[in-house]
């Protein structure tokens, strides 16, 4: 059996540092926007403060996910906390999700019943917000390429720029028209957006919680890649994970036939290396199967019959 894991190195300062400043930057911007909220009576910005809470949350939950990602594995942990990103980046996105449907209601009931605002306020707070969240989304925007964790907390920054611009617009909506109804309706498409961008963070995080094959990775292309090797007769009970969005494992039986057992090292290298740069895996466990291929793997040459 081979097992080969390569740990990458981490940019964990540069990281933790730029969390921090957004964090700090975000709190503090949750609570003005909130009183010049409930001072104007604007749902779209007390909306857009109850939003940027959950940014304040989702950064605080990346900054501890980014230090236990680092931490080092146990005995009880054996692959180390790799998940803990994944899993706050489900919480950040299933919280956002929450906080919308709330939004919605709110602006139904003001759509039916419009309330005066006052779009002076609306417009020089949306338009702070607007360079803020811009210029944070812009400073993480690399690192959350690569992580799952970050990119979540990237994508509540982002829609809180997206929404800063829809403010901005329902504010001079309202001082050109005099109606009010632009704020809650201005909120609804706001909610549309917010929703469509934490879908996918949803539908990977959970991809990845329940144990499914990384997007991007074909598991019968890599079958078939390893299978026309020299030296392997077969390959079965192939199972691709990710321990996280950027850290792909693999484990497989790779049948070798008769030969020896110390002859397997130099094809052990040569199928980690294929897997490494062909497809980005770099965490495996092979074990060699010294015996004749199962009638049921399509992809077994029998003893004999070479490769094609």
């Amino acid at each position: 059996m081979g097992h080969h894991h390569h740990h990458t190195a981490a940019e964990l300062p540069s990281v933790f540092r730029k969390l921090m400043i957004a964090t700090i930057a975000t709190s503090l911007f949750v609570v003005i926007e909130l009183v010049a909220g409930l001072l104007a009576n604007s749902l779209s910005l007390i909306g857009d403060a109850f939003h940027n809470f959950t940014d304040t949350l989702a950064l605080v939950l990346a900054l501890v996910a980014v230090r236990f990602e680092r931490k080092p594995p146990t005995a009880t942990k054996s692959y180390g906390y790799h998940r803990a990103g994944v899993l706050v980046a489900f919480i950040n996105a299933g919280t956002l999700a929450a906080v919308t449907m709330f939004i919605f209601w709110e602006a139904a009931q003001r759509l039916r019943k419009p309330q005066a605002v006052d779009n002076r306020t609306m417009l020089v707070v949306a338009v702070i917000a607007l360079l803020l969240n811009g210029a944070l989304t812009l400073s993480l925007r690399r690192e959350g390429r690569d992580d799952l964790n970050i990119r979540s907390a990237v994508l509540h920054l982002f829609g809180d720029a997206v929404s800063s611009a829809g403010i901005i617009i329902a504010a001079l909506l309202i001082g050109t028209t005099g109606k009010a109804f632009w704020d809650p309706a201005v909120s609804i498409l706001i909610g549309v957006m917010i929703l469509r961008s934490s879908f996918d963070i949803l539908r990977e995080t959970v991809n990845l919680l329940l144990e499914g094959t990384p997007s991007g990775v074909d598991p019968e292309e890599v079958t078939r890649s390893l299978a026309t090797m020299d030296g392997i007769l077969g390959v079965h009970h192939l199972h691709i994970w990710a321990l996280a969005p950027s850290r792909s494992a693999l484990s497989c039986h790779v049948i070798v036939g008769d030969v020896p057992l110390k002859n397997t090292s130099e094809l052990l290298a040569r199928v980690n290396a294929l897997l490494e740069h062909e497809y980005g895996i770099e965490h495996t466990t092979i074990q060699f199967e010294f015996a004749v291929c199962p009638d049921d793997d399509p992809y077994c040459v029998p003893v004999g019959a070479g490769h094609e």
